[in-house]
């Protein structure tokens, strides 16, 4: 029964067994998911927070119990890290507008989040790369989207510096 919870906590519920870009239908799970937090559900950031932090904290213990016994000690089926790494640039988009946030201007901002995401995901530059190649265990499978959620925030900050200093 352990082992169950723990596959479908490592999956996100299973979709992580799609067949096809598990990663992708990750990413756009969270996405889903933070808008409905944020926009519908209208719950605090504090609690969001924790909650992060939580899955955050659980997952290496998940992810190491499910690829302990693998070959394959990256398994696309695992995809709660892609959770993780996708919630970070929302959650800072969330926490840096205030209480004030029109949901359209909110999807925007989402839709661009997850399409950067998933191409440094994918794409893999340093240190995702590094992570990536060089730690074979839930450290490397859950950091290498740690890292790739702080580029998108970054490529974020930069693009809105250039805003200001060219308009």
């Amino acid at each position: 029964m352990i082992k169950t919870l723990n596959t479908l906590f490592v999956t996100m519920f299973g979709l992580g067994r799609i067949p096809k870009i598990p990663g992708t239908f990750g990413s756009l799970a969270t996405v889903i998911i933070m808008y409905f937090f944020f926009h519908v559900l209208n719950l605090s950031s504090f609690i969001i927070l924790v909650g992060l932090i939580i899955v955050f904290i659980f997952s290496f213990p998940a992810v190491a119990s499910h690829i302990k016994d693998n070959e394959n000690k990256d398994p696309k089926e695992v995809i709660i890290d892609e959770l993780i790494g996708q919630s970070i640039p929302i959650y800072f988009y969330e926490i840096s507008h205030g209480i004030k946030k029109s949901p359209d201007e909110a999807i925007i901002f989402y839709v661009v989040c997850f399409v950067l995401f998933r191409f440094f995901d994918i794409a893999k530059p340093f240190p995702v790369n590094f992570f990536d190649e060089n730690f074979k265990n839930s450290f490397g499978v859950i950091m290498d989207d740690i890292c790739a959620g702080f580029y998108v925030v970054l490529s974020l900050i930069c693009f809105m510096i250039l805003i200001n200093y060219f308009v």
